[in-house]
């Protein structure tokens, strides 16, 4: 475990992972904010500063699976993907039809192309799950 800060860092801490822990749920909502990047810095700041709340945001029953399957093996749910990539498209999709600016919508999705290619080539945690089990069963 990372040495535990004291003092005035300590209570910043938690107060940017309970932040950064709103703005992952929030993602979950709006289309082209992360989710699974505010989750995974929300962890570092907690296990920095607060073992209960690290130890909660590790065990919780949505959030905890996507932080391990990244701290074990930098991959992500299916579900996760597609739904990342889906809202990603959705996005620029409306940011088309809403502005009339075609310097920002080809802003928007030159700055959206990014993450996009990121997140299509994560490998998922399924396929790395059967991957570790063929390899262990061998």
């Amino acid at each position: 475990m990372r040495e535990q800060q004291t003092g005035a860092v300590k209570y910043l801490l938690i107060v940017a992972g309970l932040v950064l822990v709103a703005i992952g749920v929030v993602g979950i909502l709006l289309p082209g904010l992360p989710t699974t990047i505010f989750l995974i810095a929300a962890a570092v700041c907690f296990a920095k500063s607060s073992p209960r709340l690290h130890n909660w945001l590790l065990s919780h029953r949505w959030f905890g699976p996507i932080i391990h399957n990244w701290n074990e093996t930098r991959s992500i749910p299916r579900n996760a993907k597609r739904v990342a990539l889906l809202m990603m498209g959705l996005a620029c999709i409306y940011t088309a039809i809403v502005l009339d600016s075609w310097y920002v919508i080809v802003l928007v999705f030159a700055v959206m192309i990014l993450p996009a290619v990121f997140v299509y080539r994560l490998p998922l945690s399924e396929d790395v799950a059967a991957k570790l089990k063929t390899e262990t069963s061998n």
